[in-house]
């Protein structure tokens, strides 16, 4: 009797990434997740506290903000174990492309919008034939809302523009494209 034997052989591909790329995209969106999700929470807490209505954007953007720290996180797991395959990466990416889009859209029509926009009240100065202290604070706190929508809208863009970039060099990294 002759045996016969099956020998496979698994040959696992390896994925070079860009090291210097790669941790400056995970610093930058780190850095925007963080500031996002601390402004819209602020603005939450704002609208809570002067028992206004929340607009949708706000809690969106919260969540937003919070999926792609997850990513990030889950991200810096596969890197860890050299594990960080160029799919996961482009597909993870485009989801959150998509969800910064969406947010930088509606981000913008709150602020640049029809009347009643945000940045309709920025460059309201405070009346200099009377000033007093609860003026001037009211005045402050106009001032530190338009700052933080403008920051957010800032933040934004570079999230929503750093994601594309993020799916463009995953598909470089499968195409060894890299030199």
């Amino acid at each position: 009797m002759a045996t016969t034997e099956i020998i496979t052989v698994q040959r696992r591909r390896k994925y070079h990434w860009p090291e210097a790329q790669l941790n400056f995209w995970l610093v930058i969106m780190i850095i925007s997740s963080s500031v996002i999700l601390g402004i819209f929470a602020y603005l939450t807490s704002i609208q809570n506290s002067l028992k206004l209505g929340i607009p949708w954007i706000l809690p969106y953007m919260i969540t937003t903000s919070a999926l792609c720290i997850i990513f990030i996180i889950i991200l810096l797991g596969l890197i860890s174990q050299q594990q960080l395959l160029p799919g996961v990466v482009v597909l993870g990416s485009f989801i959150l492309f998509v969800l910064w889009l969406t947010g930088l859209i509606e981000t913008s029509i709150q602020l640049y919008g029809p009347s009643g926009a945000v940045n309709s009240y920025c460059g309201s100065k405070p009346n200099t034939q009377v000033i007093d202290g609860q003026q001037t604070a009211t005045w402050l706190a106009n001032q530190g809302l338009c700052t933080d929508w403008r920051a957010a809208f800032a933040f934004e863009i570079v999230g929503t523009v750093f994601l594309l970039w993020m799916m463009v060099m995953a598909y470089q990294v499968n195409r060894d494209d890299f030199d």
